[in-house]
């Protein structure tokens, strides 16, 4: 690998490269290193004609170069021509680098995705750049925010306020975006983790909540959606749990055949005697009152005589048996 001293004034920064965000004070502290150090990593260039060359990758070095007055900085003049092959290059060296934001990324993706000089595709991506899949379309994600959430964007996971990781975005990328943009700055404000987020974002998906409600919601701050959001899980759980369908009673213990048959003679005996118990409860004769029974023709008398003659035998025959029902139940009861 040759290293070419080349003019500062001969180099053109790459306007189209990836990384277009460069933190000051990181440069006044790449600017103190090289001045006391010297340039410890050279630039990458290649060939423009006209004796001059383009930045493939090294911008903020020829920056601090630049700003200390240097007359030339080391490079490595690559042979490269393809655009593509540039670019994929430029976003993997940027990918090693501190400071390169996942909007950066996010954009960078995108470019090579809808471009049509690039016309790329994620699968071919993420062989060439040996990122998965995933990765590529959850940076893609971020762009759907709006530019005051974007602006929040910071590489790496530590939580600071008024800054938003990739990882507090995820889980409320999917929420319309009247809801979601509002609700990112109340994460940036109030410094929610992930797992907060997680909770929230699942208040504002659930179905059984109106739009005009959960509009109202945004006006808490992170704490109290986190209140809310335990208030209306525990309100759910109480539903469920009372829609639930009631434990059938227990079964009761099966008799056998003869306790069965025993139970069912008992039982029907007992209704019998009741029904003709009842049906036996009959008005007093009527008194032989002679005056009446003058008014009466000798076949009227003699008629009249075989009914009553017909109810006394009958009468006393039931007898008979309700005095043998009444004594088998003095015996059984002894």
């Amino acid at each position: 690998m040759d290293i070419t001293e080349i003019a500062l004034h001969l180099i053109d920064e790459d306007t189209g490269q990836p990384r277009y965000q460069f933190d000051e004070e990181a440069l006044q502290e790449l600017m103190k290193s090289i001045g006391e150090l010297g340039l410890l990593s050279p630039i990458k260039v290649r060939t423009v004609g006209s004796g001059r060359y383009k930045i493939i990758y090294g911008n903020r070095r020829y920056k601090a170069c630049k700003a200390l007055g240097l007359r030339t900085i080391p490079c490595i003049i690559s042979e490269i021509t393809d655009e593509m092959e540039i670019y994929l290059e430029q976003i993997a060296e940027n990918l090693t680098r501190e400071g390169f934001s996942p909007i950066e990324e996010a954009e960078a993706f995108h470019k090579l995705l809808h471009d049509e000089k690039f016309s790329s595709s994620v699968k071919y991506l993420s062989s060439k750049l040996g990122k998965t899949e995933s990765y590529i379309k959850n940076k893609l994600d971020l762009l759907s925010f709006g530019d005051a959430v974007k602006k929040l964007i910071v590489s790496g996971t530590e939580i600071r306020k008024d800054k938003l990781t990739e990882t507090q975005l995820l889980p409320i990328k999917d929420l319309p975006i009247e809801h979601r943009d509002s609700l990112a700055l109340i994460i940036a404000r109030d410094e929610l983790p992930a797992s907060d987020v997680k909770k929230i974002a699942k208040l504002f998906k659930d179905k059984n909540l109106s739009p005009g409600t959960k509009d109202k919601l945004l006006y808490k701050s992170g704490r109290e959606l986190l209140e809310t959001w335990s208030v209306f899980e525990q309100n759910k759980a109480e539903r469920a749990k009372a829609a639930e369908p009631k434990p059938a009673p227990p079964a009761k213990e099966e008799k056998t055949d003869r306790e069965e048959v025993d139970s069912s003679n008992s039982s029907s005996l007992v209704e019998q005697i009741q029904r003709q118990a009842s049906s036996l409860r009959l008005p007093a004769a009527p008194s032989a009152d002679a005056s009446a029974l003058s008014d009466l023709t000798p076949e009227e008398k003699a008629q009249l005589a075989q009914h009553v003659a017909a109810v006394v035998v009958d009468l006393e025959k039931h007898l008979a048996d309700w005095k043998r029902a009444a004594e088998l139940l003095k015996d059984g009861g002894e």
